[in-house]
Order: C-alpha cells, then sequence, then structure tokens
C-alpha cells in the first residue's frame, strides 16, 4: 500500500546534473555533464547525506527523514503520514520495512531484491560511479512528453530492473525518473533545483504510477519537499539495519498457544474475535493486512483518514483510509495499537452469502506461528518461542513481497514463483504475463473466460483450467482445477509473483507459517487425495434475500444452454427453495454433482416466474490435458 510513498522518499537521493553542450551519443558523455553541471569533483568527496522534508500522499501530510549511504547505496527513512508512521531502507543485501503497524520484515522476495538494487544504484549515483556499481545501459534516445524533448538512458544495474533517466537538454538536469513496479510504471519528476554546499539538488519530487493501460491513478500520487540537506552526516552499518519489532503482541495465557476454532465458507477462514473489547467476525488472509469495511469501522468508533488506493483481485482499484485502534484479539493472541486500513469490500457479503467486519492477515502471521488444521477447522496461533511445526510435514521455504510469503514450485515441469494465498477460494490462479508467455490457453485447452473469483476491486475473470501436476517442495498434487488471468488491470497482471496459490489447494493440508524463520509447512490431510472439482453450472451468483442473483454466465456452459442470463433471480433448484441452504452449499452442490445432472431451476426475470432446466456438464476435463506430456 505505501510502496509509492517509498518510491517518492528515496528518488530524492538522485541529485545529478551535467556540462552543457550538444547532445551526445553516449550515456557516459551525459552522465559527465550531469555531474559537471550539479557540482563536478566536489561529488567525489560525498559520502552520505541525511535529508529531510514534507511529503503528502492520498490526501494525508506527513514528514520524513531520509539517511543516505552514497558510496555503497544504503538507505533508511522514517515517515510520518496523517495517522501512520512507519520506516523502510536497504542494508546493502535486501531491503526492509516497518509497517504501520510495526510488523518488521526483510523483503527478499526476486522482485523485491531488483527493485532495491536498482534503487541502491540511484541512491549511490552509480551511473558516475560505474566501477563501484555496474551497470549496463542503452544508446541515448530523445522522447517528447508533456510538449517538451528529453534526453533519456535507460539503464539496468547490475542484479536491478531498468530504470529510465530522462535528462533535461537546455538544463542537462535529470528531470524525471521512470520505473516499473510489478504491472505499474512509476513516474517521478524532479524540480526545484537548489544549490546545498555547492551540490544542486531537486527540493520537489512528484511520483505518479501508471497501470498497464496508461491509466495514472491519482489517489496513489506522492509528492515530496525537501526542507534540508546534509552531507558526510557519519552514520554505522546499525543506521541501515532493520529495526527490532515493538513488543506489542502476546497470547494472553501460560502456555502461549491458542486455539481457535474457525467456520470454512467458500474455502475462506472465518473466526470470532474482539475489536477494542466487541465482538468481531474476522476473514483469516495470508494476502491481506488488518482491515476494516466502513460499516465496521463505523460499528467500532472508528474514523479513517487519508484517500490512498488499492488493488485485488478485481479490476479496479478501492479508496483506503486508515485508523489506529486500541487492541484487536483473536482467541488469547492479541495485538496492542493496530493500525487498520478501512476499505469497502463492495459485493463481497452477497459474494460469500455471509458476513464479516473485516480482515486479519499479515501482522498476526507476522508476529505468531500460525498453524491452519482445515480438516478440524482449527486456528491454532503460538508465541513464535512455542512454535512447533504438524508432525510429519514437508517444509517449504518463502521469501517475502511487501506482506505475502511466495514459494518456489513447479507446475508441469515449469519453474514456478507462487504467492500463499488463504484468502484466495481458488485451487491456482496463473497470471497474465506467465499464462501468455507459456501459451498455457492452448496447452491447457482452457475454457471461455467467465467470473472465477471476488475480491477487492470487483469480479476476477479467467479462463478455468485443469492443470497437470503442481509440485511445491517434496510435495505433488494432481489435477488441479486452476485459473488463467490474462487480463492487464488487477494484482494477478503483476509479472512476479507468477501464480497465486488459494484455499482450493491449501484444504488439503494442515499448513503452518513461520514467518521468523520464513518456512511453510505441509502436511497432508484426509481429502489430500480428493479430486478438485470445479463448478459444473456456468452460474456465477451472489445471494439475494431469499433468491440467488446470476451476475455471470460462462459461454458454452449448462447455464448457457439452459438461457439463464444475467440477472435472473433463481428462487428454486430442483424443487428445492434456494433460502433452505446457504449460497456456499449451493456452489458446493453445483460442482459436486455429477455431469449430466439436470436440474430444474425457478427464477425470475423482470418480476416474471420462468423455469429453466440445467444439464450439468465439465466446463474443464477431468484430467489435465498436459498431463504426462
Amino acid at each position: 500500500m505505501l510502496k509509492h510513498v517509498r518510491a517518492g522518499l528515496l528518488l530524492l537521493a538522485v541529485v545529478c546534473a551535467g556540462a552543457r553542450g550538444a547532445p551526445a551519443d553516449d550515456a557516459a558523455v551525459l552522465f559527465a555533464r550531469y555531474k559537471e553541471a550539479s557540482g563536478g569533483a566536489r561529488w567525489d568527496a560525498m559520502k552520505a547525506a541525511e535529508i529531510r522534508g514534507s511529503l503528502r500522499a492520498g490526501g494525508l501530510d506527513g514528514t520524513y527523514r531520509s539517511v543516505q549511504d552514497l558510496l555503497r547505496g544504503r538507505s533508511a527513512s522514517q515517515y510520518r503520514l496523517g495517522p501512520i508512521e512507519g520506516a523502510d531502507g536497504y542494508d546493502g543485501r535486501a531491503g526492509w520495512s516497518r509497517d504501520p503497524g510495526g510488523e518488521v520484515a526483510v523483503l527478499d522476495a526476486e522482485d523485491a531484491r531488483r527493485r532495491a538494487r536498482s534503487q541502491a544504484w540511484l541512491d549511490a549515483h552509480g551511473y558516475w560511479y560505474p566501477e563501484r556499481h555496474p551497470a549496463q545501459w542503452e544508446r541515448p534516445q530523445v522522447r517528447e512528453a508533456d510538449g517538451r524533448r528529453y534526453d533519456v538512458v535507460i539503464a539496468t544495474p547490475d542484479g536491478g530492473d531498468p530504470v529510465g533517466l530522462w535528462f533535461d537538454p537546455a538544463t542537462h538536469l535529470l528531470v524525471r525518473v521512470v520505473q516499473r513496479q510489478g504491472q505499474d510504471t512509476a513516474t517521478t519528476v524532479l524540480d526545484d533545483w537548489r544549490a546545498v554546499d555547492g551540490l544542486r539538488q531537486p527540493f520537489r519530487s512528484v511520483t505518479d504510477v501508471a497501470d498497464a493501460a496508461g491509466h495514472v491513478e491519482p489517489r496513489q500520487r506522492t509528492e515530496v519537499r525537501v526542507e534540508s540537506v546534509a552531507w558526510n552526516v557519519p552514520v554505522t552499518d546499525a543506521d541501515f539495519a532493520a529495526p527490532a519489532m515493538a513488543p506489542t503482541a502476546r497470547i494472553d495465557n501460560a502456555a502461549g498457544v491458542t486455539l481457535i476454532p474457525f467456520e470454512l465458507v467458500n474455502n475462506h477462514i472465518y473466526v470470532d474475535g474482539e475489536l477494542d473489547g466487541r465482538k468481531a467476525r474476522f476473514l483469516v488472509d495470508t494476502g491481506g493486512a488488518n482491515l476494516l469495511t466502513p460499516a465496521a469501522a463505523a460499528k467500532f468508533g472508528l474514523k479513517g483518514e487519508g484517500k490512498l488506493a488499492a488493488r485485488g483481485a478485481g479490476d479496479e482499484t478501492v479508496d483506503v483510509a486508515f485508523a489506529h485502534a486500541k487492541e484487536v484479539r483473536v482467541g488469547d493472541a492479541k495485538l496492542a495499537a493496530p493500525v487498520f486500513m478501512i476499505m469497502s469490500l463492495g459485493q463481497l457479503p452477497a459474494v460469500e452469502g455471509y458476513d464479516s467486519d473485516g480482515l486479519v492477515g499479515y501482522e498476526m502471521f507476522r508476529r505468531f506461528g500460525v498453524t491452519i488444521d482445515y480438516a478440524r477447522r482449527e486456528l491454532v496461533l503460538a508465541e513464535p518461542a512455542k512454535f512447533a511445526p504438524p508432525p510429519e510435514a514437508t517444509a517449504v521455504p518463502f521469501e517475502l513481497a511487501e506482506r505475502i510469503p511466495i514459494v518456489a514450485g513447479r507446475l508441469d515441469g515449469l519453474p514456478l514463483r507462487i504467492s500463499v494465498d488463504t484468502g484466495s477460494r481458488a485451487s491456482l490462479t496463473l497470471h497474465s504475463p506467465f499464462a501468455k508467455e507459456h501459451a498455457l490457453a492452448q496447452k491447457y485447452r482452457a475454457a471461455p473466460e467467465a467470473v472465477v473469483g471476488w475480491g477487492v476491486g470487483g469480479p476476477a475473470r479467467g479462463r478455468p483450467v485443469r492443470l497437470g501436476r503442481l509440485e511445491l517442495g517434496t510435495v505433488a498434487v494432481d489435477g488441479v482445477a486452476g485459473d488463467l488471468y490474462l487480463g492487464e488491470k488487477s494484482a494477478f497482471a503483476a509479472p512476479d509473483p507468477q501464480a497465486n496459490l488459494g484455499a482450493g489447494v491449501l484444504k488439503r493440508f494442515t499448513v503452518a507459517f513461520d514467518y521468523a524463520a520464513k518456512r511453510m509447512y505441509l502436511a497432508p490431510n484426509a481429502d489430500f487425495a480428493k479430486g478438485d472439482a470445479f463448478d459444473r453450472s456456468g452460474l456465477w451468483l451472489l445471494g439475494a434475500e431469499e433468491a440467488l442473483e446470476v451476475v455471470d454466465v460462462a459461454a458454452d456452459s449448462a447455464a448457457a444452454g439452459g438461457q439463464l442470463r444475467t440477472g435472473d433471480r433463481i428462487t428454486a433448484i430442483d424443487g428445492e427453495a434456494v433460502a433452505r441452504r446457504s449460497l456456499s452449499e449451493w456452489r458446493q452442490r453445483l460442482r459436486e454433482l455429477p455431469a449430466g445432472t439436470r436440474l430444474p431451476v425457478d427464477y425470475r426475470r423482470g418480476g416474471q416466474p420462468m423455469r429453466a432446466e440445467l444439464v450439468l456438464a465439465d466446463r474443464i476435463p477431468a484430467t489435465s490435458p498436459a498431463a504426462g506430456k
């Protein structure tokens, strides 16, 4: 959520310019000109800098302090933005972050490592000192933007991602930096250049983020203003090291372990808890953070501040605000002074047929050892020293990207980087860059696109497929019912990770997470060998009081053959009033009844009663078309 604030802060360290002259064919000449114009040989004596200033993002104002090691590219920044505060940095090996709730994580996933290396190259002015910070760069180009021409160099630091450096031919200053952030592109404009002790420094930067279609999201804009710069401040290794976590979490019993029963609804884990001493209902989500719906925030007397943007499984971004609570409790596990995002979950209660106040996720997983016993429907939280893996479990190492664990796996022989997401009902969602690169729609003979899930940002569309063998460490799962996301907007458009593992697979195991050791543990349960059934109706349904509303009809499906349409309201299936079962139970029934089953369906269209017959049919084969290949 705050990665765009991070981008704006660290790009303050990009201080460079050059001598006047004609456009250069060689990037090294451009770099030398910028150095000369912004201070020349004075830069060679610079070892460290401390920058203080103000920032604005999402309607919130704040302050920051940033320290950069100009020799090695190490950095550490602390910020306060409205009601939240946090920190991030790079210690020379990996990036780290301290979230507003106080959780600290080393960000060692591949994408995070590449991004940190590129930022370190910028912070250390690697374009001036290639002997210290090697990079590859392309021949300069002339590009236009906003009616002006720029000299542009695309540089790729060793171990990093490409960075676009845009120089003003008239002033020879670096006035724009362009970097990829997953599927998005962040553009930082640098201006208000001033001299500080003979070195020119941009005193203002504005970072905007555009999606793959080029749409700029104004809620993600970050503006940073410099108030003071100090050169060659004394620094030590400790200045750039990840801080310790504040002791704000505990298990409130002598055993240091608490067991919480849960309900599994649509493959989602729901637990009872308390927020500020009042009863609450939470979805447990490794892919999420502490979150309340606006209605729940009002119920608990919390007022959100700010208006940032978030993206989830759906295509649309949604508003995000922040609020402090006094305490959140699940079983005997407590977090003091938690920060909650306030965010609409849209139609999720209708999607689930089940209501909740919000989510608990990363904050609990980071603070405690977590075991999810899907067979017993039990969630176990333990103080780190009391955590023990399930008996006979396989350990699978993971990395962290933002808040999400990433594991290495294989799918039908292809190496695959997979996010682990207990908040996903699906089995395995393949991200669009990976699916397109390997032509997976053709390989697996994908079914037509349809709604396959629902999350933050609305419905998630994909092409259902029957996959072959999924390997997680030494554990193999065959015949997974997956889906291919082929769009460009949702979180599933990111190139890294390449897939998202949901509860459709995880529920075959007792799953445990040790975030301190970065290990996930998998112990097969009694459901391990069960087939992964997939919906045979072609309907995506929402709860609608005494009816089920049709919001999507898959092409070439049983529902399409029965002439059902979006907007129809189903009142009975096979002679049984839909109100007699939960939405989750109806979904299970439409998934597990055998192909060829005939179901009369009573529904209303435009207020008129009608009847159709569904002949359930497999939308994906029982075994993978790629099996054995």
